[in-house]
């Protein structure tokens, strides 16, 4: 699927939701989401990318120019994965829209990080 996604010259929206996707899995993805150029939306809810996918999806969201909706809720992401996210937020000024709500390993620290990356961003859709 990543190889596809790769070259893919058509699709904007992705749902890859519940589907046991690993950190792994993630990281594949990620290299992928590198070179797209036209993918708009992708949900990744209900999988286990765990911290160690979400800074995988987190360094491809520094150079990708085009992805604006990004759901990552319920995939056991803590607050190293927030950290790396909220890096990443700060020089990405395409994403609009981020969903990391249901990760029971995202604490105080890892909310407030997320919390001030995207603070100032104009209607920017903030789910926690």
């Amino acid at each position: 699927l990543a190889d596809a996604l790769r070259v893919n010259g058509v699709l904007t929206t992705l749902d890859l939701a519940d589907n046991h996707i690993s950190a792994e899995g993630a990281a594949a993805l990620a290299s992928a989401l590198r070179v797209n150029g036209v993918l708009k939306k992708l949900n990744l809810f209900y999988n286990k990318i765990g911290s160690e996918g979400a800074a995988a999806i987190a360094e491809a969201l520094r150079g990708n120019g085009v992805l604006k909706t990004l759901y990552l809720n319920d995939n056991k992401i803590g607050d190293e994965g927030a950290k790396a996210l909220a890096s990443a937020l700060r020089v990405n000024g395409v994403l609009k829209s981020i969903d990391l709500s249901y990760n029971d390993g995202l604490g105080d620290e890892g909310k407030g990080v997320i919390r001030d990356a995207v603070s100032g961003r104009e209607g920017f859709e903030l789910e926690m």
